[in-house]
């Protein structure tokens, strides 16, 4: 089982013909995602050539919008690589299509495009779940990579794992790489994205073969409070977390937009504060939140 992404998923790429989607698409194809197409308006009916997850040659169609690309190949899944200008206006278009899910990779969206592609979103009944912006994506190992998330790190397990931070995605799948994961989702640390950690952790909690959850936060908002107030009250199976930022200088703004710290609320005690209260044990270093998982899995 898994969340939000399987071995089914139908994936086209927003962006194919480009730098990023070229090399991701080929990554994502070796990881055996089913990618079935991509769009690039001003490219559209020619073909791009890649090889699949056994090394054979597949030509994948270019279509001229994600409309197009769903109603030929069924596509459920859009991963977008499209540079910043043209992001709001990609997703609005994957958006109206009806995509079930959209992965927005690219970095440096403003702040004002993304809360416009969301509010959209909400307006045609929330029927595209957006992970991102400004995140590594999702994967559901053995099965299908959204993304670009390296996909031989972990195999398959029984622990799901949220984070808002790219780099402490991957390192957390190589501490417990031989436990293995049902989901991996990097949701991104912009101050405004579509997937929070409250509904990964909700989808967790309803997966019959999650049996952990290990949540990554930062410093800056409300997020993990809100989702330490979520788990007190909806989730019932094991939670470890780590809040990235113990060490940051007080009074300077660090790493991703969302890390904006203002007093004493957003910081990583009182993130860590509010975690434990909930009954999440919270370690002071990756490595420590892994083995505070291990205790609790008794492995």
């Amino acid at each position: 089982m898994s969340i939000f992404l399987n071995k089914d998923s139908k994936v086209i790429v927003q962006g194919i013909t480009g730098g990023e989607g070229t090399k991701h698409t080929a990554r994502m194809l070796a990881a055996g995602t089913n990618v079935v197409g991509g769009v690039n308006a001003r490219k559209a009916g020619t073909t791009v050539s890649h090889k699949d997850v056994a090394g054979n040659d597949v030509e994948l169609p270019v279509f001229a919008s994600v409309g197009e690309a769903m109603e030929a190949t069924g596509a459920d899944v859009s991963v977008a690589f499209v540079p910043p200008a043209f992001s709001k206006a990609a997703a609005f278009e994957a958006v109206d299509a009806g995509i079930g899910l959209l992965v927005i990779i690219t970095e440096g969206i403003p702040v004002q495009d993304s809360a416009a592609v969301w509010a959209h979103a909400s307006e045609l009944g929330n029927k595209t779940r957006i992970i991102g912006p400004n995140c590594p994506g999702i994967i559901t190992p053995g099965e299908s990579l959204a993304g670009i998330i390296p996909a031989t790190i972990t195999e398959s397990g029984p622990i799901g794992l949220v984070s808002k931070s790219g780099t402490l995605t991957y390192q957390m799948m190589y501490e417990l790489r031989d436990l293995g994961f049902s989901t991996a989702i990097g949701i991104g640390g912009d101050p405004v994205i579509g997937t929070t950690h409250i509904d990964a952790l909700e989808a967790f909690e309803a997966d019959p073969d999650t049996e952990a959850i290990v949540m990554i936060g930062e410093i800056g908002g409300d997020a993990e409070e809100r989702a330490a107030e979520f788990i007190k009250h909806n989730v019932s199976k094991p939670v470890v977390g780590y809040v990235a930022g113990f060490t940051a200088p007080e009074g300077k703004t660090m790493g991703h937009a969302g890390a904006i710290v203002s007093g004493s609320s957003g910081t990583a005690a009182a993130k860590k504060e509010a975690l434990e209260a909930a009954g999440v044990k919270v370690g002071k270093t990756p490595t420590e939140t892994a083995e505070l998982l291990r205790t609790l899995l008794g492995r």
